[in-house]
């Protein structure tokens, strides 16, 4: 986000103006701008979830039309309608497996920031408990 924006989900002497305004002339718009200034930062990933989850409801939707078939959905030509419904099926399990090795590879990446958290907390504790607070770096000593 730009940070110089004069309008920005931010404790700014902008926004809380108008948000001052808004409820002097109209509190649900005083409201609507307390409401942005807190939860402002969370609309872009709110927008993106909820992007994500009506694509993929309206996306099952156009494979059961093209799975059953809709009426003048065919091109006529059956060999040609048979070999484009083969590769659609063959396309479709393509990207149930980059699906199931997308979701692989997220749990090796997670596991892998879960070893290295793991590995810095018990070195951490290992230089905490060989010589105090003052062996460990970047700690002042009491």
């Amino acid at each position: 986000m730009n940070q110089s924006a004069l309008i920005r989900p931010d404790w700014t002497p902008a926004t809380i103006a108008m948000m001052v305004l808004g409820f002097v002339v109209f509190w649900p718009l005083g409201l609507a701008m307390l409401a942005y200034i807190l939860f402002g930062e969370r609309l872009k990933s709110f927008k993106k979830d909820a992007n994500a989850t009506v694509d993929g409801f309206c996306s099952s939707f156009k494979r059961k039309s093209q799975r059953y078939g809709r009426p003048g959905f065919g091109t006529g030509n059956v060999a040609f309608d048979d070999w484009r419904d083969a590769e659609l099926s063959r396309l479709e399990e393509e990207r149930r497996k980059l699906d199931e090795m997308r979701e692989q590879f997220d749990e090796y990446v997670r596991e892998l920031r879960r070893a290295k958290d793991q590995e810095d907390f018990d070195r951490f504790m290992r230089e905490r408990n060989s010589g105090g607070p003052s062996s460990v770096p970047g700690f002042p000593a009491n």
